[in-house]
């Protein structure tokens, strides 16, 4: 146990953040905390100044994501933490381990209604694993890291809320050092169990998850998938969950998934989905195909037990770290059957539904105009421009959720996307945090015109910073998922789906940045690789047509009702006899 030391809580406080291994925080600057952030160059803390608080969220989880380190962010009390929300709900949605700093008003001033009030724990409440207000100048850096144990321990966000009086004063304290608590494989029955389900299967399927991405399984899931020569599918937006160019690998399921991964799992007797909650978005039909094996038994392995059954019925629950649970299984597995034996019928299965939806996807009709590239052609040039290493962060919208189709990787921690939050916003200031995390790797943003307005300011965070990330702005002049939806069910009545763009080429440059206008599909390449090149700050304004694909969710909608006018018309036909 160190010992205790005489210090302020602001000390004490960071040296806290030290002890976990904080290097990097990201935030507006506020009076609030200022006395801890004065401190911050001093031990070695760089503060990522931002233009807008959700953004630093964003930025925190995109960092932890790739990292697999906490990420850190912190603002002004009242209207800076308020600022938090969105970012946060995401961050928890990703199950990504970021710590929300939140200062408070002066706890001598609470409940007075006084400047920048407000009750900070509420709001936090549903979209956190772990809260907890510090209660007491002397009990800073004890709670301070309970939050960052449980952060990593649960994966998601936790939030400490510090009154800003707090920071101030002197007080006895030893900083706690570093906890993690080993995970586990699962329980043995359950796990020999799971290994007689896979062994006696005709057809498994192995469907990888983010949970095999975040305990760092992906050889691990590719040794199992080897030994049973079974196709591996991934989870929704997890598409880095398995190594793209493996001979298993089939893609992903989930909203513009793959047709070969679809087609696969739909033949599977034993599905084991590895590190998945089989989240409802990601198993709906898509393609016209109802594809979810409904007779087939399905094992899920989650670290979470409360995520057991949840969604889909399972003929089997382990709750297990997915990496572990997948060396436990194959160990078992080994052992009830053997030296592995190569499935060449079902290899070459697995190699024919691959080809024909390679080529469907190829021959998919996206025509381009005088100016203007039809979005199927861009998101295919840029697949091929994309460096093997790249991280790619996607937002909500029609044409970047349309990428799912395109994106493959064979390196995990590549793929950041808002997952079911679906905020738009997300994908710019996440590709941010990346870069902070993992400078080596290059770090590429699809956003649209739309979420394009909400995060284009942090450019000039880019600028300042040096953080050198590739935003690729799909410019349609449209909100196109919502629009697509006026269009199925409204008639083409246009409500606010339309947008009038200046050129971001040009908006980039005019904050320093470099800025890219592409008008033809043959230049999406160059121009990606152009950027990444650079090492600077870049917006590629990509013009596109409006061509939007098909909606996410054909099951929110009905044909509208519009009682008045049918009213108006039986009144108009009365009126005549």
């Amino acid at each position: 146990m160190p010992a205790k030391q005489r210090m302020t809580p602001s000390e004490a406080f960071v040296e806290t953040l030290v002890a976990e291994g904080v290097t990097d925080v990201f935030g507006i600057v506020g009076s609030a905390y200022m006395d801890a952030l004065d401190l911050f160059p001093l031990a070695g803390v760089r503060f990522v100044s931002v233009a807008h608080e959700q953004n630093a969220a964003h930025m925190a989880d995109g960092y932890s994501r790739v990292s697999d380190r906490h990420g850190v962010c912190v603002a002004q009390n009242g209207p800076g933490i308020t600022n938090f929300v969105t970012g946060i709900a995401a961050a928890y949605w990703a199950h990504s381990p970021v710590v929300a700093i939140t200062p408070e008003a002066g706890s001598l001033g609470i409940g007075l209604g006084g400047f920048q009030e407000t009750d900070q724990m509420p709001i936090f409440s549903k979209i956190t694993k772990y809260q907890v207000h510090v209660n007491a100048p002397s009990r800073i850096a004890e709670l301070t890291h309970r939050a960052f144990t449980i952060a990593m321990q649960e994966r998601g966000p936790v939030q400490i809320n510090i009154p800003r009086d707090y920071f101030y004063g002197e007080i006895e304290v030893a900083i706690p050092g570093r906890q993690r608590i080993e995970p586990s494989a699962g329980g043995p029955a359950s796990l020999q169990a799971a290994a007689r389900m896979l062994a006696e299967a005709k057809s498994p399927v192995i469907l990888s998850g983010g949970g095999v991405v975040m305990a760092d399984g992906v050889p691990d899931a590719v040794a199992l998938a080897e030994y049973l020569a079974c196709p591996a599918v991934t989870s929704y937006l997890h598409n880095d969950a398995f190594p793209a160019s493996h001979e298993l690998a089939c893609g992903p399921l989930g909203y513009q998934g793959s047709k070969a991964a679809m087609r696969l799992i739909a033949r599977a007797d034993v599905v084991l989905a590895l590190g998945s909650r089989l989240g409802p978005f990601g198993t709906l039909p898509q393609h016209g195909m109802d594809y979810w094996p409904t007779q087939a038994k399905i094992i899920q392995i989650d670290s979470n037990p409360r995520m057991l059954g949840l969604v889909k019925p399972v003929a089997l629950g382990i709750c297990g770290d997915a990496r572990l649970a997948a060396q436990e299984l194959l160990t078992r597995l080994r052992a009830l059957k053997g030296a592995p034996k190569r499935d060449e019928a079902r290899i070459a299965d697995i190699t024919a539904e691959k080809r024909a939806w390679a080529e469907e996807l190829a021959k998919w009709p996206s025509p381009s105009e005088v100016g203007r590239i039809g979005p199927r052609q861009a998101l295919a040039e840029l697949a091929k421009a994309l460096p093997r290493n790249a991280m790619v962060a996607t937002d909500i919208g029609n044409v970047c959720s349309v990428a799912n189709s395109y994106l493959n990787f064979d390196e995990p921690k590549s793929f950041l996307a808002a997952m079911s939050w679906g905020n738009c916003g997300y994908s710019y200031p996440a590709a941010m945090g990346a870069k902070v995390a993992r400078p080596d790797r290059p770090s590429i943003a699809y956003v649209g015109d739309g979420a394009w307005g909400m995060s284009l300011a942090e450019t000039m965070t880019c600028v300042r910073e040096n953080i050198p990330v590739v935003a690729v702005v799909f410019d349609n002049q449209q909100w196109g998922a919502e629009k697509k939806n006026q269009i199925d069910y409204f008639n083409n009545r246009f409500v606010g789906a339309n947008l009038v763009n200046p050129n971001f080429a040009e908006v980039a440059r005019a904050m320093g940045a470099e800025g890219i206008r592409v008008t033809h599909a043959d230049q999406v390449g160059d121009a990606l690789r152009a950027a990444v090149a650079s090492g600077k700050p870049t917006v590629l304004d990509v013009l596109l047509t409006r061509e939007l694909g098909e909606p996410f969710r054909r099951d929110a909608f009905r044909p509208p009702v519009r009682l008045l006018e049918k009213y108006k018309e039986l009144s108009a036909a009365a009126a005549k006899s």
